[in-house]
């Protein structure tokens, strides 16, 4: 079937069916909405990947659904386009104010095109929230290190203080009680310092941004951070490290923002 009789079909099962005249004009004004009026007539070997995902889309919309259900719509997409039809996708739920749930194994993705996400664990929904509250408040340790891309990093807590034995990590304070945790650091909770440390310099990420990522190993641990000063130190240099802070949970699954004993080396 051409485009225009893809965006059709919908109607045309209907048991109510529209009149012919109304079904076209319904389906140019769906193709002119997604911005491909000029595809109406061709066939789906004649349109690109990111084209299709418009009709598909089209087609959708046309029976006036009170919720729309996408299931992994970009994957077939190169990076690139499924970047761009992902935005342009978000842009035309807001403008027609269609509930959806949209179904992806994609953080980003479900970051920037959500107003809530929810991680799912085995089956089951472990949290439910905005992006900026899961990142800020994640339930589990699950969640905590599935969103984010936080390094996990086991440590032991004595008198509210955890160590990170055998790294040459400064210990943090934490308000939890005594025993075995596990902490969950971000790019941004880590400081790279150069100079003479124990750690070394790997990968740089993101080196002209203001605050540089870098990946730095130790013994084959890998921790993914940041420049203290936006000074990013050469790939196989020696550096340091120090914590800003970081996300814990104990053995029963409490959690605590860790904080830095001190914050000289920090800022």
């Amino acid at each position: 079937m051409t485009v225009l009789e893809n965006v059709a079909f919908g109607l045309r099962v209907r048991n109510r069916r529209p009149s012919e005249a109304e079904i076209l004009r319904r389906v140019r004004e769906l193709l002119a909405l997604v911005q491909i009026p000029e595809l109406a007539s061709r066939f789906p070997d004649q349109v690109s990947g990111g084209q299709r995902q418009r009709v598909a889309l089209a087609r959708a919309l046309a029976i006036e659904p009170r919720l729309l259900l996408l299931d992994e719509p970009f994957g077939a997409l190169d990076a690139l386009v499924r970047k761009d039809v992902r935005r342009w996708v978000r842009g035309l739920h807001d403008r027609l104010g269609i509930s959806t749930i949209l179904v992806t194994h994609d953080q980003e993705e479900a970051m920037e095109m959500a107003d809530r996400v929810a991680v799912m664990q085995r089956g089951r929904i472990v949290q439910c929230d905005t992006t900026e509250a899961l990142l800020r408040e994640p339930a589990t340790p699950f969640v905590a290190g599935f969103l984010g891309e936080a390094t996990q990093l086991d440590c032991q807590i004595r008198s509210g203080v955890a160590h990170f034995d055998p790294l040459p990590l400064p210990p943090m304070r934490v308000a939890l009680p005594d025993g075995e945790a596990q902490a969950f650091l971000r790019p941004g909770d880590i400081a790279v310092l150069a100079g003479p440390g124990a750690f070394t310099v790997r990968a740089l990420r993101d080196a002209t941004e203001e605050r540089c990522r870098i990946v730095v190993d130790l013994g084959g641990v890998l921790l993914d951070a940041t420049t203290a000063n936006g000074h990013a130190p050469q790939r196989g240099a020696a550096c340091r490290i120090v914590p800003r802070g970081g996300m814990i949970f104990d053995a029963n699954g409490q959690r605590a923002r860790a904080e830095p004993l001190t914050r000289a080396l920090v800022s």
